[in-house]
């Protein structure tokens, strides 16, 4: 089924290459990171998951800004492998800690005695955590958490200089502590991806929130865990705002479009009590993946002005104001706006400060075009796009604690 697997670094440079049958030509990778490299079809901004070449199928992901990617010479479900690579990353990053191409390289015989077992002469067999524990002998190399590949030209607001992943849990399953003790921990975390439409005149449009419950599981025994959510948690809508404080704690009730659960995860008093039962896996996954587009209250606005200043030229001037708790700081902070395509030179202004909640930021750019503007700037321009870390901070007022019978 699977011809071939690779990873590929920013660079197009080999990390892990593996044939499993011999079919697809030499120079397989060279021309997959080309075609991915200067994609242009139809003035797409980057190549699709899957294309073909030559014959050859191209499937793959881009993780923690790595290539995982597969090649097949039949026709295979391209959703049965993308889920495959997702996998694949999911289980390295869970037996590294760290998933970069520095953790890669230094634990480049860990990742091949996992592919082995992952995958059997272009067959998956295995995607489990749990289940490879038997069949992996090889130790981890830990490496520093925050030496992160750097940001692109994009990254216009940056607080610090050592950036952190999303999740605090940086540690290898199969490490353990000096003296060889076994470290009995678990970590959960709240992950939400929001995206909100701003008017021009700064007034919310639309607004959704893709949110995931994570858990990472270093237990003995596999002991069985109790998930406690907000008791005022409703599923499916109402028609009324997430955002009206109607419930006792003052928080507003957390009303969820739709959700779904890890296959752990047993819902017997879920309707009553709001409590998921569950016997964590080994590794890291999504106990609960959810929905919200009621109303709720951004964490940043956004405004957006661009004018022009001649007939080459134009002036862009971005506001961002962080509406939350002045004891909250964000970090990790990028702002993407894509600018017209005739865009020659671009000279940036931005006002310094960190971004904490209430303050407010302006970023004004000068922009030069290679040809004289014909068009609507307003719509050639945009959308802003925005992508931050908020620790201790989510949007949707979500909220459990961890039993452990």
């Amino acid at each position: 089924m699977i011809s071939q697997f690779f990873v590929l670094s920013q660079r197009g440079d080999h990390i892990v290459f593996r044939d499993y049958r011999g079919e697809v030509p030499k120079g397989s990778a060279e021309i997959f990171f080309r075609k991915v490299k200067f994609w242009n079809d139809d003035e797409a901004e980057e190549a699709p998951p899957v294309f073909n070449v030559d014959g050859v199928n191209y499937i793959h992901v881009k993780v923690a800004g790595l290539f995982f990617v597969v090649t097949t010479m039949v026709n295979v479900s391209p959703s049965l492998l993308l889920e495959l690579l997702q996998r694949i990353a999911r289980v390295t990053k869970d037996y590294l800690g760290v998933l970069n191409e520095d953790s890669l390289r230094k634990n480049f015989i860990l990742v091949y005695e996992l592919l082995d077992e992952v995958i059997d002469f272009g067959y998956p067999q295995t995607t489990s955590t749990e289940v490879l524990k038997s069949y992996i002998f090889n130790e981890p190399i830990m490496v520093d958490a925050g030496r992160l590949p750097p940001l692109g030209p994009a990254a216009m607001f940056m607080q610090g200089t050592k950036r952190m992943p999303g999740t605090a849990v940086t540690k290898s399953v199969v490490a353990t502590e000096p003296g060889g003790k076994k470290r009995e921990e678990i970590f959960v975390d709240i992950i939400e991806r929001i995206s909100v439409t701003f008017s021009s005149s700064g007034y919310i449009l639309t607004s959704e929130i893709d949110g995931t419950i994570q858990m990472k599981s270093y237990l003995t025994g596999n002991p069985e865990i109790r998930l406690a959510l907000n008791e005022d948690l409703s599923i499916g809508r109402t028609g009324s705002s997430s955002y009206d404080y109607r419930s006792s704690s003052g928080g507003g009730a957390v009303i969820l479009d739709d959700c779904n659960f890890h296959e752990s995860v047993h819902l017997d008093s879920f309707d009553i009590d709001r409590t998921l039962h569950l016997i964590p896996p080994d590794g890291e996954f999504a106990v609960m993946n959810y929905r919200i587009t009621q109303e709720f209250k951004p964490p940043f606005r956004v405004t957006a002005l661009i004018e022009e200043a001649g007939p080459s030229r134009a002036e862009v001037l971005l506001k961002i104001r962080a509406d939350f708790s002045a004891n909250v700081t964000a970090n990790t902070i990028v702002v993407q706006m894509p600018v017209p395509s005739y865009t020659m030179r671009a000279s940036f202004e931005l006002e310094a400060g960190a971004i904490v909640g209430g303050s407010e930021h302006t970023l004004r750019a000068k922009l030069t075009f290679s040809q004289e503007s014909h068009g609507n700037l307003t719509k050639e321009a945009g959308p802003v796009n925005m992508n931050f870390t908020i620790p201790m901070y989510n949007t949707s007022k979500l909220q459990f604690s961890v039993i452990q019978d």
